[in-house]
């Protein structure tokens, strides 16, 4: 691991995130059928993710150019965790990985949600879109002005709870025999408006489920920050393949996301 470890110095001493460069396996974690935690050892990425950004994850079949965007999920030390769907070949093989084995990475990249202001930040997430909120659960519990309510909608196995409760003052989940996450924020409207924090929504999951959340935030006049989930190719901005639609144009998600306002995407 010396060259990383060298790559990461050099990014350090000078301000920008490294490229590409290998770093060590810790850990790999099958929380449910086709979906898996890896954890990495990387104190450049520990320092420096964000909530809602993201690490580029390389495999080591050459014809696979483009590599596997991941949510940061989690930090402890130098310790940087990823929760993924296992969808194809090129996420198998990452999934298969263990303790000790080397990847290749790049970042993090993208950028954050915004949780400076203090709030009751209502994390609403939907099936793999709960990474980037754990770790926002993560980051609001450091700052010690601010408070957090876990809203997380499953398919099944309520995989991410236990992470979650973690950090977040609050944990409510719901798979699909009882209903969604409108389910929740309608049983919940009380609580979240009559608090003393006024409620920040930040959301990511399936584009129904966020666009449902951006409604029902805007009736409500809540903020609401969206991190969108698209096909990555580069992941910061030259391959032009993850555009999406906004007010003012045409935005690439990985380099002028993955966050966006409701307003900045016209969901009201």
């Amino acid at each position: 691991m010396a060259h990383g470890r060298a790559v990461v110095d050099a990014a350090v001493g000078h301000g920008f995130f490294p490229p590409r460069h290998t770093v060590e396996v810790a850990d790999v974690i099958e929380l449910d059928a086709g979906v898996t935690r890896i954890t990495i050892r990387d104190p450049y990425i520990a320092s420096h993710g964000r909530p809602a950004q993201f690490v580029d994850f390389f495999t080591q079949d050459p014809t696979r150019l483009m590599p596997r965007p991941f949510g940061i999920s989690e930090i402890q030390d130098d310790l940087v965790s990823f929760i993924f769907a296992v969808v194809g070949d090129g996420t198998r093989e990452l999934a298969g990985l263990a303790p000790g084995d080397a990847v290749d990475v790049m970042g993090p990249l993208g950028h954050a949600f915004d949780t400076g202001a203090p709030a009751n930040y209502v994390l609403v997430a939907g099936g793999l879109g709960v990474p980037p909120l754990i770790h926002a659960a993560q980051h609001i519990a450091g700052d010690g002005n601010s408070e957090s309510t876990a809203v997380f909608g499953y398919r099944r196995n309520h995989f991410a709870d236990e992470y979650v409760d973690r950090y977040a003052d609050r944990t409510y989940s719901i798979d699909e025999s009882e209903g969604n996450v409108i389910t929740l924020l309608d049983r919940m409207e009380d609580e979240l408006t009559g608090g003393d924090l006024p409620p920040v929504i930040l959301s990511c999951g399936p584009l129904p489920m966020m666009k449902a959340v951006a409604s029902w935030a805007a009736e409500r006049g809540i903020p609401c920050q969206l991190s969108l989930e698209q096909r990555m190719g580069c992941g910061y901005g030259t391959c032009v393949l993850c555009t999406t639609d906004t007010v003012d144009g045409r935005l690439k998600v990985c380099a002028d996301g993955p966050v966006f306002t409701r307003e900045q995407l016209g969901w009201e």
